[in-house]
């Protein structure tokens, strides 16, 4: 058999096609799928050029038959993953959208602000340019005129007094 004589590989298909329906679903998990891969193996069978003679057709039907089907998989298992990416991002939300989270973060904004002005000016100050402004220490002890070392001892003043603050705001 060649496969200048497609009309022979699609006399086996026909032939064989229960079985290869049967095969498919098995794959493919679903009849419905099965049959329009089945439907794609006949047109790729009847689109071969000619060339050298199948030994085997039916071998070769069910090989065309389940490589289409892993392709299929494959675009299937694509979207999916899409799809569930799709998801998650609906799924996203602001946390500050309900009047609750609004009203307990307001009520630590508030706080903080208490525990930052009981901090002395220039520990404050190199608190809120490094985490506010960004700027790097460098930078910080040029504008209040200390060293690089006073002011990373600045902001390590700064966070652990914030942190006791509201920790003794959390346990009340």
């Amino acid at each position: 058999m060649s496969r200048g004589g497609s009309s022979d590989l699609l006399a086996s298909f026909q032939e064989h096609y229960a079985d290869l329906l049967r095969f498919l679903a098995r794959r493919l998990g679903d009849v419905e799928h099965a049959a329009d891969v089945a439907q794609d193996t006949y047109l790729r069978l009847a689109a071969l050029p000619a060339g050298e003679p199948i030994k085997e057709p039916r071998a070769f039907l069910f090989r065309v038959a389940g490589n289409l089907a892993i392709d299929r998989l494959r675009v299937e298992n694509r979207l999916a993953a899409l799809h569930a990416e799709e998801g998650a991002a609906m799924d996203l939300h602001d946390p500050t959208s309900c009047p609750q989270s609004s009203l307990l973060a307001g009520e630590a904004l508030t706080q903080l602000d208490k525990a930052l002005g009981q901090l002395p000016d220039k520990a404050r100050l190199a608190l809120l340019l490094n985490r506010i402004e960004g700027l790097t220490h460098a930078q910080i002890a040029e504008r209040l005129g200390v060293s690089e070392s006073m002011v990373g001892k600045y902001i390590v003043q700064a966070m652990r007094h914030c942190r006791a603050w509201m920790r003794r705001v959390d346990t009340a």
